[in-house]
């Protein structure tokens, strides 16, 4: 292995300021760039196929502040050169001699953090099992690309013991592995890929994987595609009949799974802790090239590994890496904002979240509570949390919150739009001036949050959630709640509305609806048409009924995590609201008969 002197990467199309350098390793050279500061931890990140190196350009950028990053192309990809012949020049054993020889060159004296995707995940999976490589692997990140030996075996396990359950699990990675077929026939793959393919390619992942158009891929695809064919023909089939016994992973493992992936089923790495015993999983709803359109998430994810694993390795106590709430490998690291945050649900639902090791910003118009909501959030998990203090119906103060938060904590992931108001009262005893103090609040103060914040998730391309705060009474209606209901149901439709706009560009809705829930919600309520004395009568009584009925506010809270989870339009909290929602689909006539009740206040 030779190296050459590394020089500024000019006329290339990595990433912005890379250093480029060429090492040389059986009989070909390898193009390799790199980014940061040397004296830093190396990342060292492996593409798959058909990419380049240009695939991890915006991962790059964005560790490159705190590693010291190394993106190379794979021998016959890119501006690295193709063995000759190329038959038998693409197997793992040569693979790794590659990644040793690029180890050797950007970090001679510190092992390195190895990232893979695709098939630059598989091939990992080999580095980071073979005895020769120990000592030179300080973590691995795997995404979208099983250890060709961990599938034979999952493989054999299903067909020598099958079930019904299994038949349908290799059934189904049989039909999403039919381009694998593909790529074992002669000559077509090739005809494809520097014919038609080659050129409809770049359209076709901008449509299906809404991947931004710019950069990515290069002009040199069609020759990737076509000498990557042989990492499959030359592995595949060998690997897949006989698996190798000792691959045991002998580094941590982060396995980043897509929920979208339309080639690997998540069932393939059902069993992977017995081949990684110090395992991370983290699930991630994005289809199969998440370097390209979830790179903020996956450089804060890796990010957090390596600085977690470089803790261990030089002897210092990590920090625990993964919280332990029941969604964490969902969305530690994510950037979560909730409004209403300084108690009740939202306070509830920012702790849910940094259980689970998101980011947490904590909005409230009460500065005191915002701040010990975002105090105690960092106690509970959350890698950093922050306060911030607005008040939701102020439409400038909302721009300004969100551009602040854009500047110094990041896009947000998941926006929760909860600072609501309750309100009381017939509809001629409610005044112009109360219907418009809730509605400035529980509508307006929805319709800033998703503008301002939602707007920024459309704009950086990468997916979110938004989850409004609704309430069983957007779909009860009550001669008590004329006002109240008015704003939760427009809350509700909002929420629908958006949700179809939203498909489109990975962002989803959802409307929470809780019923009586135990917050001090009721103690702050207004009571229109009477007096004061009565007024504070109305509030005590009402606080002692949803008292009485004592449902959590931390009930609520798992609900929103479970609905961003699983993508769900309309989720009515509490027994009472679940029964509401139904007869408002099926009995309306008997739901309109009970709101002419007198209510029991």
């Amino acid at each position: 292995m030779s190296v050459e002197k590394a020089h500024p990467a000019a006329g290339t199309t990595g990433p912005e300021g890379a250093r480029e350098r060429r090492v040389r390793t059986g009989g070909i050279e390898l193009c390799v760039a790199e980014l940061g500061d040397t004296a830093h931890p190396t990342v060292l990140l492996v593409h798959g196929y058909p990419d380049s190196k240009e695939v991890w350009s915006e991962v790059a950028t964005r560790l490159a502040d705190r590693f010291h990053v190394v993106l190379y192309d794979v021998r016959g990809h890119g501006r690295s050169q193709a063995p000759k012949p190329l038959r038998g020049g693409f197997t793992l054993e040569k693979l790794t001699d590659d990644f040793l020889a690029v180890a050797d060159a950007v970090s001679p004296d510190r092992p390195v953090h190895l990232v893979g995707h695709d098939w630059g995940s598989v091939q990992s999976w080999e580095f980071a099992t073979v005895k020769r490589t120990q000592g030179r692997i300080a973590s691995f990140t795997s995404m979208s690309g099983p250890s060709l030996d961990h599938f034979g075996h999952w493989i054999k396990k299903r067909m020598s013991r099958p079930t019904p359950r299994r038949a349908a699990q290799l059934l189904n990675q049989g039909i999403k592995s039919w381009y694998v077929y593909m790529l074992h026939t002669p000559v077509l793959p090739e005809l494809a890929w520097r014919g038609p393919l080659g050129k409809r390619w770049p359209k076709m992942l901008e449509r299906i994987e809404k991947i931004p158009a710019g950069g990515y891929p290069t002009s040199s695809l069609p020759q990737d595609a076509a000498h990557g064919a042989w990492l499959y023909r030359d592995n595949v089939r060998t690997r897949l009949r006989r698996p190798r016994a000792d691959a045991y992973a002998h580094v941590p493992v982060q396995l980043i799974t897509p929920t979208g992936d339309v080639f690997l089923s998540e069932r393939l790495y059902d069993e992977l802790e017995l081949w990684a015993p110090q395992l991370v999983r983290r699930t991630l709803p994005a289809k199969h090239w998440v370097p390209r359109t979830r790179p903020d998430q996956l450089a804060a994810w890796i990010a957090e590994f390596v600085t977690a694993n470089e803790d261990s390795t030089a002897g210092v106590a990590p920090r625990e890496s993964v919280a332990g709430g029941k969604y964490a490998d969902r969305f530690g690291g994510q950037l979560v904002l909730v409004t209403g945050a300084g108690s009740g649900i939202g306070r509830a639902t920012a702790f849910a979240f940094a259980e689970a090791g998101a980011r947490i910003v904590a909005v409230d118009r009460d500065a005191e509570g915002a701040s010990r909501t975002a105090e105690l959030a960092r106690l509970i998990g959350a890698p950093d949390a922050w306060a911030e203090v607005v008040d939701v119906s102020d439409a400038q103060a909302m721009e300004k919150l969100a551009e602040k938060v854009a500047a110094d904590y990041g896009v947000v992931d998941v926006l929760v739009n909860n600072a609501g108001i309750g309100m009381s009262g017939s509809f001629m005893s409610t005044s112009a001036e109360d219907w418009k103090k809730v509605l400035d609040v529980n509508l307006w103060g929805v319709i800033h949050g998703c503008r301002t914040f939602g707007k920024q998730m459309a704009e950086r391309g990468q997916g979110g959630h938004i989850v409004n705060t609704a309430s069983a009474a957007a779909f009860q209606p009550s001669k008590a709640l004329p006002a109240y209901s008015t704003s939760k149901a427009a809350v509700l439709m909002l929420s629908e509305c958006l949700r179809a706009e939203l498909a489109g560009q990975g962002i989803g809705v959802s409307a929470i609806c809780p019923g009586l829930v135990n917050t001090n919600i009721t103690a702050t309520s207004r009571f229109t048409g009477v007096s004061e004395e009565e007024e504070k009568r109305k509030q005590k009584r009402s606080s002692r009924l949803y008292g009485l009925r004592n449902y959590p506010p931390e009930k609520v809270a798992d609900a929103v995590l479970r609905a961003v989870v699983k993508n769900q339009a309309v989720v009515p909290v509490t027994p009472e609201a679940r029964g509401a929602h139904l007869m408002s689909r099926f009995t309306p006539k008997a739901l309109r008969a009970i709101a002419r009740l007198e209510p029991p206040l």
